[in-house]
């Protein structure tokens, strides 16, 4: 490694640490911006999970009947699903604009560059702890068991978490510069919807194409390293493997490109 690479390492891991030490800064903020979001309602963030409620039924009487799935297991299948895909595109689609959304605290307050990004992720985790909320009441309803397996969905949603944060800093920084990115970003998470097993089993294409296409997408085994341990199901080496190998592998270019472009980005807002 250069002495460029070197000194972005360096500068890149300083202000992610900063961040780290001063974490009551993103606590506040994060909890503050849905506060503000849904003051003066009753129900306050409590819509986001109606909201999701909402929605997961409806998608579970459409795709169960076309699909002739059992209801038993396609509901919480779907529902864990659409949970944590609502988690992720939030994460990622928030994540565009991170920067450019705090432009003004960016310009007039010193604070580390990280606790923006840390803000975003942080904020898409309280939302999902709302949500969350859905799963054990689907449970309910069809009398699900819930094994210890389920305890391996804590691991999952760390690693999911650690891919996210990496990809929201990468984000952030590229759509600082380049603001077209934000939108073609929310068109590749639309498409990709539908191509990773939330509305569809795993199961059901199987039948139509190679196993091989499906283990490409990362998106499913980011789902798949917390749905399956809920549902009971085993995971396989390489659902864990990609996920961690991501991570590491994120970590390091993010880090690197951060700490390239950190001093530049107050000059993009």
């Amino acid at each position: 490694m250069t002495h460029s690479y070197r000194a972005a390492a360096a500068q890149g891991l300083a202000d992610v640490g900063a961040a780290l030490r001063h974490g009551h800064i993103t606590l506040t903020l994060g909890w503050q911006e849905i506060a503000t979001r849904y003051r003066r309602s009753k129900i306050g963030p409590f819509w986001l999970t109606i909201n999701r409620g909402v929605l997961i039924a409806a998608l579970s009487l459409v795709f169960g009947s076309l699909f002739g799935l059992d209801r038993e297991t396609f509901i919480p299948y779907l529902a864990i699903g659409l949970i944590l895909w609502g988690y992720i595109s939030a994460t990622l689609g928030e994540g565009c604009t991170a920067f450019i959304d705090a432009g003004e605290t960016i310009l007039q307050v010193r604070m580390p560059l990280a606790t923006h990004i840390a803000t975003v992720v942080y904020r898409n985790i309280l939302i999902l702890a709302h949500n969350l909320i859905i799963i054990p009441v689907v449970f309910l309803v069809f009398l699900r068991p819930v094994g210890p397996e389920a305890l391996l969905a804590l691991p999952g949603l760390v690693l999911l978490t650690l891919n996210l944060t990496w990809a929201v800093l990468i984000l952030a920084i590229i759509c600082a510069r380049f603001r077209d990115v934000t939108e073609i970003i929310a068109n590749i998470l639309q498409v990709t919807f539908y191509l990773t097993p939330i509305l569809w089993t795993v199961e059901l294409l199987e039948r139509r194409v190679d196993v091989a296409l499906i283990n490409l997408n990362p998106f499913y085994h980011w789902i798949t390293i917390i749905r399956a341990p809920l549902m009971g199901e085993a995971t396989q080496a390489l659902n864990w493997l990609i996920p961690a190998g991501m991570a590491a592998l994120g970590w390091l270019v993010a880090i690197l490109f951060f700490g390239q472009y950190r001093n530049r980005i107050a000059y993009w807002l």
